[in-house]
């Protein structure tokens, strides 16, 4: 269920289920029960309204308005176009309600109790104009409770963003699968709660569909993930270095150098400069302070292939200073490039990529401003259509796994794999957090999980981690909360 399906992947699924001997009317019907089971549980005499479109969504919509009037719901139909120019399907599921069909200009809308939006789904392909454009104002203004079929009318089911109008819906059923729409931002918050609706097409059509684009959950990176052997030994789970910058920043690599050890690496060493090596040795016992006065010093440090991640950025200072230090990590290892590492590359992307053709995995983890100056001037990835495409793009570019960060972050690998995330709760974003993440992330590729997995990984948990904090969490807090998310994990997995 983590695979997401975008609009033209959804309509070839529908087109494999007919294929594979479900009548396409058949799953119309199945889809049109499926809302109506949904506005069911909404108290009686509920007064529904039921708004259809000119196409299957609306067609959607009459099997809806027909099976909840079977159950004694008092239903009101409009359509917005005309009836005799319903086509396939939604022509038969119009014939087959036996009500009026209603101009949509002549209904109150705020005397309904409840309205189902059935205009327009995923298949949208512009942007809402003239009378569509107005009822959907009309619906977003009634301030009656909406349920919408597939998506909210307006919203891109690819990208997740407004095309015109869309009203805040307080359910969404879909079927057989999401859409990248469901959780990009701002479509996952105007989505409300999203219902999956089994309408009867096979599984096995995803053999040929290929998706992807998945939910970011365990299913999705749980056989790439390290679990602790009783015979296993702390050089089994790796060595973790996170480069420090001086004492005014250097709480940043220490948040970091804790994300990587709570995260399972079996050592971690903060090479510093010497004027933070008070600061380090007194804040963790179990990280090993290593002073740090030069370039010379680092390369020495690493000259030992057993250190094989890297985690550069987080407090470490911009420039070229910064780049000399990455250029003598990349060579063979597995890096994780974040803040200030991203930064001292703004506008030279093409330099990164010369990076991360050197290491043995890349991992880039910037919010957006970040990644705004990183490919600045570079239109084809920051004019990309959506957030799910400009992360792929630049993971491309690249040749990195990038980790686009924010409520809906968005994990993508050069062969065009990517994540979206859905766990995170809105008190994440605090001062810190991404320095944790970052430290995640390396603490898992240290233990040899694969770019991709291990980026994933280190966001749902850092999402999870951030749900046991609880409200009121500083990034501090997070660390200490994967002891729990760990726990939670390996008892689904029985770990012992």
């Amino acid at each position: 269920m983590h695979a997401l399906l975008d609009p033209q992947e959804m309509g070839q699924a529908d087109r494999l289920a007919t294929e594979m001997g479900t009548p396409s009317f058949t799953l119309m019907e199945r889809a049109g029960t499926a809302v109506a089971d949904v506005v069911a549980r909404f108290p009686l005499p509920t007064r529904v309204v039921v708004l259809c479109g000119p196409g299957n969504n609306g067609g959607d919509g009459f099997v809806a308005a027909r099976v909840l009037t079977q159950r004694g719901f008092r239903v009101r139909v409009a359509l917005l176009g005309e009836r005799d120019k319903l086509g396939g399907d939604a022509r038969r599921a119009a014939e087959r309600w036996r009500g009026p069909v209603e101009e949509p200009a002549v209904l109150d809308l705020t005397e309904a109790g409840v309205i189902v939006d059935a205009l327009y789904g995923a298949g949208l392909a512009r942007d809402l104009d003239g009378a569509a454009k107005a009822l959907v104002m009309r619906m977003a203004a009634s301030g009656r409770p909406i349920v919408a079929v597939d998506l909210p009318s307006g919203l891109d089911g690819a990208t997740g963003k407004v095309r015109g109008a869309a009203a805040q819906a307080q359910e969404t059923v879909t079927f057989f699968r999401r859409k990248p729409g469901h959780l990009l931002e701002p479509g996952r918050s105007l989505c409300g709660r999203v219902r999956v609706a089994d309408i009867g097409i096979p599984d096995a059509v995803l053999d040929v569909i290929r998706p992807a684009t998945s939910v970011n959950m365990p299913e999705l990176w749980r056989p790439a993930f390290p679990l602790p052997s009783a015979l296993g030994h702390k050089y089994d789970r790796g060595h973790a270095v996170v480069v420090s910058g001086g004492a005014w920043t250097s709480g940043a690599a220490r948040l970091s150098a804790r994300g990587a050890f709570r995260a399972g690496a079996g050592l971690v060493t903060v090479a510093l400069p010497p004027d933070a090596l008070p600061l380090h040795a007194a804040s963790y016992a179990a990280i090993m302070p290593r002073p740090m006065a030069c370039d010379d010093d680092l390369a020495t440090l690493l000259a030992d292939r057993r250190l094989g991640t890297v985690v550069l950025g987080p407090g470490l200072g911009m420039g070229a200073a910064t780049r000399a230090k990455i250029d003598i990590a990349a060579p063979g290892r597995r890096l994780v490039l974040d803040a200030d590492a991203l930064t001292s590359y703004a506008g030279v992307p093409w330099a990164l990529a010369d990076v991360a053709a050197r290491t043995a995995g890349l991992i880039i983890t910037p919010h957006e401003g970040e990644f705004a100056r990183l490919f600045a001037g570079d239109r084809a990835v920051l004019e990309a259509p959506s957030k799910l495409a400009r992360t792929r793009a630049a993971a491309a570019r690249l040749g990195a796994v990038v980790v686009l960060k924010g409520a809906d972050t968005v994990v993508a690998a050069p062969d065009g794999h990517a994540a979206i995330a859905e766990n995170a709760p809105p008190w994440l974003a605090t001062a810190g957090a991404g320095d944790v993440l970052a430290g995640m992330a390396g603490g898992l590729l240290a233990q040899a999980m694969p770019a991709f997995e291990a980026a994933a990984a280190a966001v749902w948990l850092h999402g999870e981690a951030a749900r046991v904090a609880g409200p009121g969490l500083v990034a501090d807090d997070l660390p200490e909360a994967l002891r729990e998310v760990y726990r939670r994990l390996y008892e689904t997995l029985g770990v012992r």
